[in-house]
């Protein structure tokens, strides 16, 4: 940590390593949700570690997956994992305000965008989504290496945008991991 009580980017990745291989093993809940951390973090707010940008769908929590408990992540999740403005407002706010210094864009092995974006031309709101993953993924069409590429895509998303170049400086890093439904690992670095 330093002295402000930011981690850093490298201990933060590290402290997600950990708290999976704990996960991996666990059979209940691993996190910090006592009543006294909700009292701490209410009167003294939130210093999240790391930002996780994760597909809404409801096998995928990252407070179990990372063994983390309350005020230790700051969560985005949307289907697909896809970024727009209001993804990057959201990053750009945790950076920015809470000072975190990892980002970490977590795909997942059999997502529903994924395979609605392989498989079918969706209509209305959804579209927005299987388009943009359309977009990241190209011609592929193994559902995997089309995870890979969406993940990819967000992270360049989030790397080429003004905001986040501006706390590069400051030891910010975007990294891409995928977690595995089955087993419960992440892989990261894809």
């Amino acid at each position: 940590m330093t002295v402000n009580g930011t981690v850093s980017a490298a201990e933060a990745l590290k402290k997600l390593k950990e708290g999976n291989a704990r996960y991996l093993t666990a059979t209940t809940g691993n996190g910090d949700i006592s009543l006294r951390k909700r009292s701490d973090t209410c009167a003294n707010g939130q210093q999240p570690y790391a930002i996780i940008i994760a597909c809404s769908d409801s096998r995928v929590i990252p407070e179990s997956i990372f063994s983390a408990g309350i005020g230790d992540l700051f969560v985005i999740r949307v289907a697909g994992n896809v970024m727009d403005d209001h993804q990057l407002g959201s990053v750009e706010y945790a950076a920015s305000h809470l000072g975190v210094k990892l980002i970490v864009v977590l795909g997942h092995d059999h997502c529903g965008a994924v395979d609605a974006a392989l498989h079918h031309d969706p209509e209305g709101y959804i579209r927005f989504i299987t388009d943009e993953i359309k977009e990241a993924i190209g011609e592929e069409q193994d559902p995997y290496k089309a995870c890979c590429l969406n993940v990819r895509h967000s992270m360049a998303i989030i790397e080429e945008s003004f905001a986040i170049h501006q706390e590069e400086e400051h030891g910010l890093q975007v990294v891409g991991a995928v977690y595995h439904l089955a087993d419960g690992k992440v892989i990261f670095d894809i």
